[in-house]
């Protein structure tokens, strides 16, 4: 598009520089013919009764005006050019800013703290707030509250990662945490076990969610996590393609 813009320029900017000099050689060429003794006032307009074709006698003028026609074209044609460029751009511009204005990405990790520490185990399920941000592009997740704000609706990919430490070997390992959409459980990593000190487990799920919908991490009850600025929990989101 952009190419063609630049195009379209270069022919007007020397379509313009051109125009006076094609004027004055039509008008010293109709100059010539008049002091041969033929002058010619444009089409259908025979001055010369004893000839049938003007340009047959007046070579020079009938010359200038077919070049003044045929400049007259061009210029129509540039313009309907230029006009349908400049609305396919408006559309382009259009589209653009409506991209930009869907693009919806986010990534967090449970804490940034030195030492590991633990959030859990609880007596009634909390919803998890991530605290440190690695990115949260278009402002839709809350460090305050742990939810995503679906912004607009689409498809989204979803992975969530959790980690947890018993301790020490025998302890009861309980690292586990549901994804839920509008307070509904979608999918939840669980490894629970007393034979290891620490594990984790992944999910990852593409959701075709609406806007206004609420994503956010809950915590069951006798589960726990831990983490450090080593980031072993995260919730992470984004955009595939908007579907409205």
């Amino acid at each position: 598009m952009r190419g063609n813009v630049g195009f379209l320029s270069v022919a007007i900017y020397s379509f313009a520089f051109l125009l006076p000099a094609i004027v004055l050689l039509c008008l010293l060429g109709t100059a010539m013919a008049e002091e041969d003794g033929f002058t010619w006032g444009g089409p259908g307009e025979n001055v010369n009764p004893t000839e049938d074709n003007v340009c047959l006698t007046d070579q020079a003028s009938c010359g200038c005006c077919l070049m003044q026609q045929q400049i007259h074209r061009l210029g129509t044609f540039l313009n309907l050019t230029f006009n349908a460029l400049e609305k396919e751009l408006i559309k382009t511009k259009t589209v653009l800013n409506n991209v930009r204005d869907s693009r919806s990405a986010f990534s967090v990790a449970l804490t940034n703290q030195v030492s590991l520490n633990c959030l859990g185990p609880f007596r009634d399920k909390k919803l998890i707030a991530y605290k440190h941000v690695f990115i949260n592009l278009g402002d839709s997740y809350s460090v305050d509250t742990g939810i995503f704000k679906v912004p607009r609706s689409g498809v989204y990919s979803l992975a969530l990662t959790v980690y947890s430490d018993a301790g020490s070997p025998g302890n009861s390992l309980a690292a586990c945490a549901s994804l839920q959409v509008n307070g509904q459980v979608v999918a939840g990593p669980r490894e629970q076990n007393m034979q290891d000190q620490e594990d984790s487990a992944t999910i990852v799920v593409a959701l075709h969610l609406s806007s206004g919908d609420i994503v956010a991490v809950n915590l069951p009850i006798g589960c726990f996590l831990c983490d450090d600025n080593s980031h072993y929990n995260t919730f992470t989101g984004f955009l595939l393609y908007a579907t409205d």
